[in-house]
């Protein structure tokens, strides 16, 4: 039975897809409008342009800190609805955000620690009210500017740009 919900599932996108659209349909709820997750192996797609406009995306792929194909790959995309790539500078950002979070994620769990190794001694230990409050506004910046990568990567693939 896996072997054939293995084969179904190749051409659903894979099983969590395949599974996630039997119980959407087995419960008559509406799947949120998404674009479809790509299916099979990558094709090659042929493109002619002319000198000026090759320079052009050189320019404009060069600017967005990506390749020509990159650039091309991730507008048509956009296009079609999926998630676009992040540039390499955004991966960067989104990497120190990462970064961050883990070690607010850290802190978190030594005020914890801290709190519960009062309470299993007796004497209840408030963590102290200015390190929770420097925590969360380590958090709402963080947000931020998690954001602010988004919206940017987002506007930048808008019709128009």
């Amino acid at each position: 039975m896996a072997a054939r919900l293995a084969a179904l599932a190749a051409n659903e996108g894979g099983k969590s897809a395949l599974l996630r659209r039997l119980i959407a349909e087995a419960l008559d709820v509406r799947a949120p409008s998404a674009a479809p997750l790509p299916i099979g192996r990558p094709e090659k797609v042929t493109l002619r342009l002319r000198e000026s406009e090759m320079r052009q995306l050189a320019e404009i792929a060069h600017r967005r800190g990506m390749t020509r194909t990159g650039w091309i790959v991730a507008l048509v995309r956009s296009r079609l609805g999926s998630s676009v790539q992040p540039s390499p500078d955004e991966r960067e950002a989104l990497r120190a955000i990462v970064r961050e979070l883990n070690r607010i994620g850290g802190n978190i769990n030594q005020i914890a620690r801290a709190a519960n190794a009062g309470v299993q001694q007796g004497s209840a230990i408030e963590p102290a009210l200015a390190d929770i409050c420097e925590a969360r506004a380590v958090v709402e910046s963080v947000l931020c500017q998690l954001r602010r990568v988004f919206d940017e990567n987002a506007g930048y693939w808008e019709v128009g740009r």
